[in-house]
């Protein structure tokens, strides 16, 4: 099932971040990056390019990443005009006293007195916008939890005499173009539960470890690794329940907690440093989706043709 997820102070929050960045100079985005595309809000690429903003793009969770991905999408993100992109984590201190001279470099114009450089940090849920914040100013400003939408309004504050710092509230967009992005999206924890089925999201996730990461998911849940090699997302949600006693009344299996179980493993980094996209996959994705796109126009464009129809 397509997963979609827009509530509704979500659209209030666009229209006010498009008003603030008309007084930014530059646009940090936040990003997942394990996930950078995927967890790109494209209104945020609209907005920033109408108004002509530099962007630098903080892969945030890099220490759960697969580095070799990373590496990739760092090249991907050099090779855009106007974007600079880096990887970190947002919790490591050392990390995070890099954003300020990296953000500089961006509108060298923006120094001396009264030309103060304005930041303003944008993203979807839960990618670390305001661990970055809290970080940033090294005390604690904006509520910091492991549920998507925690920010709900702007915050503006002085980072130093010479900074402004301009927090925003996560922002999803109305339409997720491609199912395997919303599955994605949940899988890494952007999208509120409400909206998602676990089972089916853990299923999703489950036959993405299994194309690249087949040997870690044999190993965590000590499954024999040819035994691996034939089984889909749902077949291995239900081996994890089995291996790990995970029963219902009666007998059965329990496959909400199993699900729960692989998400959580794979959220918290249980599972090896893993990234569920690349440029490469990235690209084929797009792809297919154009070429199906194509099929279904020209199969319409047919039936219409068609007299007897």
């Amino acid at each position: 099932m397509p997963i979609q997820w827009f509530p509704g102070h979500m659209a209030a929050a666009r229209k006010k971040a498009g008003e603030t960045l008309a007084a930014a100079d530059v646009v940090i985005e936040v990003v997942d990056a394990r996930i950078p595309e995927a967890s790109t809000n494209p209104m945020i690429h609209q907005l920033r390019r109408h108004r002509q903003r530099p962007c630098l793009k903080i892969l945030n969770k890099a220490d759960l990443a697969d580095p070799a991905a990373t590496t990739a999408w760092l090249a991907h993100y050099a090779a855009q005009p106007d974007v600079q992109a880096v990887a970190l984590s947002c919790k490591k201190p050392g990390d995070v006293a890099k954003v300020r001279g990296l953000a500089a470099k961006l509108a060298p114009y923006r120094t001396g007195p009264g030309k103060p450089l304005r930041l303003i940090i944008m993203g979807i849920p839960n990618v670390g916008k305001s661990t970055l914040m809290n970080a940033l100013l090294q005390r604690r400003v904006a509520k910091v939890g492991d549920e998507p939408a925690v920010t709900k309004n702007q915050q503006r504050l002085d980072l130093d005499e010479n900074t402004v710092l301009i927090d925003t509230p996560g922002m999803m967009w109305p339409k997720i173009a491609h199912d395997a992005d919303g599955y994605m999206l949940a899988a890494s924890h952007a999208i509120g539960r409400n909206a998602v089925i676990d089972e089916e999201v853990a299923a999703q996730l489950g036959a993405m470890l299994l194309v690249r990461y087949a040997d870690r998911v044999a190993e965590r849940y000590k499954l024999a690794p040819e035994a691996v090699t034939t089984l889909d997302g749902e077949g291995l949600v239900e081996a994890v329940a089995r291996r790990r006693g995970f029963l219902v009344k009666g007998g059965g299996i329990d496959l909400e907690k199993a699900a729960l179980t692989l998400l959580q493993d794979y959220r918290d980094g249980a599972l090896g440093r893993i990234s569920l996209e690349t440029p490469e996959s990235r690209a084929a994705m797009l792809r297919e989706a154009a070429e199906r796109a194509a099929a279904l126009a020209a199969a319409a464009a047919e039936q219409s043709a068609d007299p007897a129809v």
